[in-house]
C-alpha cells in the first residue's frame, strides 16, 4: 500500500530476450527509495528505436524497453512528488555537468550510455521507478494518453527547431511514420508548405491527411548534373525512415543552400553526392532526440488542443501480450500512427 493505493508485490513486464523475442513474464514490483518514486504506468508508445533493439536486436537481452511514457505516481517514497500526479518521464539520466548539459544539449551528454549498450528498466511495465529529476509534471487539461505522446513529439519538434525553417520556405518529409508525421503536423501548425514521399498506402493516407501531398520516389526529378536542381527543389528535407535510397534521393531534392535533416536511424547507409553538396553549398546534420526544454514546448503544444492527436495517435490501445505483433506490424508499415499500449 502505497498512500492508500494498493501496489502489487509483482507486475507484469514485457521482457527482450534476443532479437525478435520478447517474453511478457510477472516481475518483482520496484520499490520507491529516498530517491526514486514508483510511478504506475498508464500509456506507453511504441517508438522506432524500440523495434531496433527488439527486432533487429540492438539491445540488451534482460531488458525492459518503452520511453514514451506517462504514469501516476503511486509511491513518492522519500522525494517530495504528491502521490497521484500525472507525470511523463525522460528516457535517460543525464549528467548535468559536462559541456554539452552546461550549454543546454543534454541530449548530446558526454556522459551517457550508448544506444543498446546498457540495460533498461522501461515502461513496457505496469510500475517503473523513476529519479524526480526525470520527471515532468503535466498540465491540467492534458490525459494520459496524450501526455504519452509528448516524448515523439519533443523529437519532432527538435527536428523541425534545428532546421530553422520559416513558412516562407518549403519542405519534403520522407517517411510519414510516426515521427514523419508529427513533423508533418508541426509544420503544418506553423503554414510551411510541405510534400511527402511515402511507399506505404497507409502512411500515405496519413501524410494527405495531415496536409502534405503524397509523391512516389519514382516520380521525382533526379538532376542528371550535380549543379542542377530539381524541377520541385524544396529548402529542407527532412529524411525519418532511416531508408538509404531516401537520404540519397533527398539530398537530389534541395534548392541551393538547402539542408537535409537526418532523423531516422537506419542500418543501410546512404552514400551521398559530395559534388552535389560542394555546387550547391547544401547543408546535412542530425537530429537527436531533443533539448532542455523539449518536453515543455511539447506538453505546451498537447496542451493547445490544435494537433489532430486523433490521427496522429493509433485509436485502440494495445495490451502487453500484443507488442511483438504490434512492433511487427509498425516495421511493416501497416499501422501508420503511434501506437500505445495500456500496462
Amino acid at each position: 500500500m502505497a498512500d492508500g493505493v494498493p501496489v502489487s508485490p509483482t507486475m507484469d513486464a514485457a521482457i527482450y530476450r534476443r532479437r525478435g523475442e520478447l517474453e511478457i513474464t510477472s516481475v518483482d514490483t520496484p520499490v520507491a527509495d529516498d530517491t526514486r518514486a514508483l510511478i504506475r504506468v498508464e500509456h506507453c508508445g511504441v517508438c522506432g528505436t524500440d523495434l531496433h533493439m527488439v527486432l533487429d536486436g540492438w539491445g540488451v537481452p534482460d531488458t525492459i524497453f518503452g520511453h514514451e511514457w506517462s504514469g501516476r505516481v503511486v509511491d513518492p517514497g522519500g522525494t517530495g512528488l504528491a502521490a497521484g500526479q500525472l507525470v511523463v518521464g525522460l528516457p535517460a539520466e543525464i549528467c548535468g555537468i559536462c559541456v554539452r548539459c552546461v550549454e543546454g544539449r543534454p541530449n548530446l551528454c558526454l556522459n551517457r550510455d550508448a544506444a543498446g549498450t546498457s540495460s533498461e528498466s522501461g515502461a513496457f511495465a505496469t510500475y517503473k521507478r523513476a529519479d524526480p529529476a526525470t520527471l515532468i509534471p503535466v498540465p491540467d487539461g492534458i490525459d494520459a494518453r496524450a501526455a504519452a505522446y509528448t516524448e515523439p513529439l519533443a523529437v519532432a519538434l527538435h527536428a523541425v527547431n534545428l532546421s530553422g525553417i520559416t513558412a516562407d520556405q518549403t519542405a519534403r518529409v520522407f517517411g510519414a511514420g510516426p515521427i514523419g508525421a508529427a513533423i508533418i503536423a508541426i509544420l503544418g501548425q506553423r503554414d510551411v508548405a510541405v510534400r511527402a514521399v511515402e511507399p506505404g498506402s497507409r502512411r500515405a493516407e496519413l501524410a494527405e491527411s495531415l496536409g502534405a501531398p503524397v509523391d512516389s520516389a519514382d516520380d521525382l526529378s533526379v538532376p542528371g548534373h550535380p549543379g542542377e536542381l530539381a524541377e520541385q527543389a524544396v529548402d529542407v528535407v527532412f529524411e525519418t525512415s532511416g531508408v538509404r535510397a531516401a537520404a540519397e534521393i533527398g539530398l537530389t531534392q534541395l534548392t541551393s543552400g538547402g539542408l537535409l535533416m537526418l532523423v531516422g536511424t537506419g542500418l543501410d547507409y546512404p552514400v551521398l553526392d559530395t559534388n552535389r553538396i560542394i555546387l550547391n553549398e547544401l547543408r546535412i546534420t542530425g537530429a537527436f532526440n531533443y533539448d532542455e526544454f523539449g518536453f515543455r514546448d511539447a506538453l505546451e503544444l498537447i496542451g493547445r488542443g490544435t494537433l489532430p492527436l486523433d490521427l496522429l495517435i493509433e485509436p485502440a490501445d494495445v495490451n502487453l501480450d500484443n507488442l511483438l505483433p504490434v512492433m511487427q506490424q509498425l516495421r511493416a508499415g501497416t499501422l501508420p500512427g503511434k501506437v500505445m499500449v495500456s500496462p
